[in-house]
């Protein structure tokens, strides 16, 4: 008991805090932390109203393409995976994007799959700029570039980068990318702060749920995230929690994250980082996806497709990974506003 009540006097101590050392922020995720978690959602609660207000967030995930030349055991996009693969062209890019607007969406995010050749950068901006057009906040989750690519993106309008390390333990980062230019562990952890120096304005950030032990993955974001600050301090971090979701292909998770981890994870990061996005896809639960409004997620992807032509059915493909939150953006608006409060289909920050 002494020892709980000494742990709640340091939880208490930390969140006080202005800055969150490591060594907080390993106290924070600690398993003792987890008896205290309502605690910790009071405070990430208090913190997100203070910064982001009664907001939520909403974008769409586009998939431009899903041509891939890596191995990753975890994809659905894998090389070896025998799917039809698809490219979207300009025009079809437009229908999509105006199958979005109509649904309410000003944020979109492009994926592809990583295939340089045939996704170029020249592909790309091309896609930002239609992008541009219908949407007020674009941002990219593509192959990892050089800094000067980066530049020209965000000439072209670009306004974010994402870009997961999948997960920073090196052993098993070889053993799950088996083959293809995604084998460069140095040349991906670099990838964020290429984007910082080339001064994207959002840079996305995560790690892969359930390939490694969460506690030791989330220090070293911990780390990662302070790397890319320190390049550019404008820089708005966004971090997500992609769990593992099932996908063409037969992989196992051998570390799965839980829901009372999960949140652990999401309250200690918005009290260490209280500016950074909190990220949700439709990856989660409808009902945990609900759960989190308004305690620490600040932005939510809403009617996702993770198919090649999902939108306006032009000629979809294969999806990367199965979404569980399969409900309409109307319908998850609706939810947002009922728990009193507002969906925001345009980034909120450049609309200050």
């Amino acid at each position: 008991m002494h020892s709980n009540n000494s742990h709640q006097k340091q939880l208490e101590n930390i969140i006080s805090k202005d800055f969150i050392s490591e060594d907080d922020f390993q106290l924070l995720i600690s398993e003792k932390s987890l008896p205290f978690i309502e605690q910790l959602a009071w405070a990430s609660r208090s913190i997100t109203l203070r910064r982001f207000g009664k907001t939520i967030s909403l974008y769409a995930p586009l998939y431009l393409s899903s041509y891939c030349i890596n191995s990753c055991k975890y994809c659905g996009f894998n090389v070896h995976n025998r799917i039809d693969r698809k490219k979207l062209t300009s025009s079809e890019v437009r229908k999509e994007l105006a199958a979005l607007k109509d649904e309410g969406f000003r944020h979109v995010l492009l994926l592809t799959g990583e295939a340089p050749h045939i996704t170029d950068v020249s592909y790309l901006k091309e896609m930002v700029k239609i992008s541009k057009e219908h949407m007020e906040h674009v941002s990219i989750e593509v192959f990892p570039m050089s800094t000067d690519e980066y530049s020209e993106l965000v000439k072209a309008g670009c306004d974010g980068v994402t870009i997961y390390q999948e997960t920073y333990n090196r052993d098993i980062y070889k053993s799950v990318h088996v083959a293809g230019p995604k084998k460069d562990y140095d040349y991906r952890y670099q990838t964020p702060i290429r984007a910082a120096r080339a001064s994207m304005k959002s840079i996305g950030m995560g790690f892969l749920l359930g390939l490694a032990p969460w506690r030791e993955e989330i220090i070293e974001l911990y780390r990662h995230t302070h790397e890319v600050m320190k390049i550019d301090w404008r820089a708005r971090i966004a971090v997500s929690f992609p769990r593992l979701r099932p996908h063409e292909g037969d992989f196992q998770v051998d570390f799965p994250v839980n829901d009372e981890e999960l949140a652990l994870m999401i309250f200690s990061l918005r009290i260490a980082f209280p500016d950074a996005e909190l990220v949700m896809s439709t990856r989660e639960s409808s009902s945990l996806r609900d759960g989190f409004i308004g305690l620490g997620i600040t932005r939510m992807s809403a009617g996702s497709s993770t198919m090649v032509g999902g939108y306006s059915g032009s000629g979809a493909s294969l999806e990367q990974f199965e979404i569980d939150d399969s409900r309409s953006p109307k319908e998850i608006s609706e939810v947002i506003t009922a728990k009193g409060f507002e969906p925001v289909w345009k980034d909120w920050d450049e609309s200050l």
